[in-house]
């Protein structure tokens, strides 16, 4: 398991969250899709893709993402978005820390 550089906001202001990072903030714009875009912020890439999960959401890879997930909900984790189709999910960890978790060799912030 290893964290990435990746930190994933969701704004229901998609467009707006969008030019504030790059119009304002003026990082580059380094991913372009339809619900999902990236800025290099020096740090970390920062991601933003619409939807309403409240806070920052930081990213983890598992080499086994079935596994991972399966052991996190054992441990009293809940999942709180998922897209099998990535795959990836968000999940709250017992003590409230909301992150996503995916495949180690998946595409990152995927949705």
């Amino acid at each position: 398991m290893a964290s990435t550089r990746d930190v994933i906001i969701q704004s229901e202001r998609f467009h707006e969250a969008a030019a504030f990072y790059r119009d304002v903030l003026g990082f580059e714009q380094t991913v372009d899709r339809e619900r999902l875009l990236g800025f290099e912020t020096g740090s970390f890439q920062l991601f933003v893709e619409p939807g309403h999960l409240p806070g920052t959401v930081f990213d983890i890879e598992f080499p086994d993402f079935a596994a991972a997930r399966d052991l996190l909900l054992r441990q009293g984790c809940t999942i709180v978005d998922e897209d099998p189709a990535v795959p990836r999910c968000h999940v709250r960890d017992p003590h409230g820390f909301l992150f996503n978790i995916c495949q180690a060799d998946a595409e990152p912030a995927s949705t």
